[in-house]
């Protein structure tokens, strides 16, 4: 999460989340021979593993909802094409002043929203001002640097800036930037009208999602008829529907589980790039965790390497809270090294050796990384209580009440720095130097300017060992021969679905 928006992946683990599609005349249709001709009236059964509470894009935390709804229903003025990089959509083109204070955005003629109202700049404008006033918004302080928002003409929008934002486009990408249609009195709890490329057919509580092609949609349509978002909590049931032919794709295929893909006839085993950011917090607001010697302790009881291993290969070592992509990435994982018997030694001489620390986990991401973990602090002379809990047991605990000594999460979100100088936050961590930092790379005319700043801010975080950074995940993709167009990069984030297509 690049800004102060709270889109933890929620269920969406590399590595425990599950994300199976399949393209069939339904769902549980076993596959057939492909003619190889495409089939527009195919439907396409994706299944993700934990279910948004509400539907409301404005007010409902969490990447479960961008995944479905962004790209898909929603549109902004720009998105993120597949590799992530900035690209427009209800924008036609559009121009940053040299000061880095002003964004012109000439709109695509004809833009609808599904509902057949036009969207012209008023819709935009409107839109962008809801969020922008709204604190209870996700993507509110996002949009703290903008000054105003107008529309000079029906098919023109320009934004103002009071002091530069490296990370507006980006934040426009995304929950910030989402256009409403204004006059739409629609429930957006439970319905969505947007512009793009699917409707919002239904949506049956603790079972599905379905979306349908937008037959009004003013872009390319789309290829398949519909999609419908299926919600699993087993990975072993989900591997095995794909095994038996009711499924055709399966996104962060469980490490444990990927070989059964291996050398199949019927699939292909994608790798891809993720922000998956498996991260192990340490509360310093509580003892014995308020001492940074007790933390950088803990840091160098962990092997990094035996984690990944636990996960089947598919992670990469982070060390720090920037992984290799963002913007200010640099390897830091020389800080507080694996060191047994150094943390062993430190942890002793704090008074910590023999105590018991509890780590508060998500249910949902199984015990591979915490049984590793709790050998490695035994080790080190403590001991490791994990205390596994439903997400919104989690979400009330520890992302709200603050109350937790260790928790581990996956942070999907790319861009999400912000996290570290937001107050308020779990984290439960402030520095003045990071602040300042942050505040400099945001306001840097350049890139290379906005690197330096963060890249130098995450050092310093490091080195405060507010959390361990475990791993960053690697998405595994299987995808059967009779699909393409199905995204393999950054699928914890969003599933853009507008290329999605499946061959009779």
């Amino acid at each position: 999460m690049r800004t102060k928006k709270t889109l933890l992946a929620a269920g969406i683990a590399a590595g425990t989340a599950i994300a199976l599609a399949a393209c069939s005349s339904g769902p549980g249709t076993k596959s057939t021979s492909s003619t190889g001709a495409a089939d527009t009236s195919a439907t396409v059964d994706v299944g993700l593993v934990l279910e948004p509470t509400d539907l409301n894009i404005r007010t409902t935390s969490g990447v479960a909802l961008d995944q479905v709804l962004i790209d898909n229903v929603y549109q902004g003025l720009v998105g993120l094409d597949p590799s992530g990089v900035i690209h427009d959509v209800l924008a036609k083109s559009h121009t940053v002043s040299s000061d880095g204070l002003t964004y012109d955005f000439t709109l695509n003629p004809g833009t609808t929203f599904s509902n057949g109202d036009a969207l012209d700049g008023a819709d935009v404008v409107w839109s962008l001002n809801q969020v922008k006033n709204t604190k209870t918004d996700v993507g509110n302080l996002d949009l703290a640097a903008v000054k105003s928002i107008t529309a000079p003409s029906a098919d023109a929008v320009r934004i103002t800036l009071a002091k530069p934002d490296s990370e507006l486009l980006y934040a426009l990408a995304g929950r910030a930037g989402l256009v409403l249609d204004e006059k739409a009195t629609n429930d957006l709890k439970t319905t969505a009208i947007g512009s793009g490329p699917y409707l919002l057919k239904s949506w049956k509580q603790g079972d599905s999602i379905t979306l349908a092609r937008n037959t009004k949609y003013w872009g390319t349509k789309s290829k398949v008829a519909s999609v419908v978002f299926h919600y699993y909590t087993d990975r072993s049931t989900a591997v095995n529907a794909a095994l038996a032919g009711d499924l055709q794709v399966l996104t962060a295929v469980d490490p444990t589980l990927k070989v059964k893909f291996e050398n199949n006839q019927d699939f292909t085993l994608t790798k891809g790039k993720s922000t998956d950011k498996f991260t192990l917090v340490f509360n310093s607001k509580k003892a014995p965790l308020d001492s940074l010697a007790v933390r950088r302790a803990l840091r160098q009881a962990i092997d990094p390497k035996a984690i990944i291993a636990a996960v089947g290969g598919d992670g990469v070592a982070q060390g720090g809270p920037i992984p290799n992509g963002d913007p200010g990435f640099q390897d830091l994982t020389a800080v507080d090294a694996y060191d047994p018997a150094a943390a062993k030694t430190a942890l002793a001489s704090a008074g910590v050796a023999g105590k018991t620390l509890t780590l508060t986990i998500p249910n949902f991401y199984g015990t591979a990384v915490t049984d590793v973990l709790t050998s490695q602090f035994k080790a080190a002379g403590v001991t490791l209580k994990v205390n596994s809990v439903d997400f919104t047991t989690w979400l009330k605990n520890v992302y709200t009440n603050k109350d937790y000594e260790l928790s581990i999460v996956d942070h999907a979100e790319a861009h999400d720095f912000a996290n570290w100088v937001t107050p308020g936050y779990y984290f439960n961590y402030s520095n003045p130097k990071v602040n300042a930092l942050y505040a400099q790379a945001t306001a840097a005319l350049s890139q290379s300017e906005a690197d330096a700043k963060l890249a130098e801010a995450a050092k310093l975080v490091a080195d405060d060992a507010p959390a361990a950074w475990l791993y960053t995940g690697v998405n595994q993709t299987a995808i059967a021969k009779t699909v393409t167009g199905f995204p393999t990069d950054f699928t914890s984030n969003r599933l853009n679905l507008q290329n999605l297509q499946a061959t009779k």
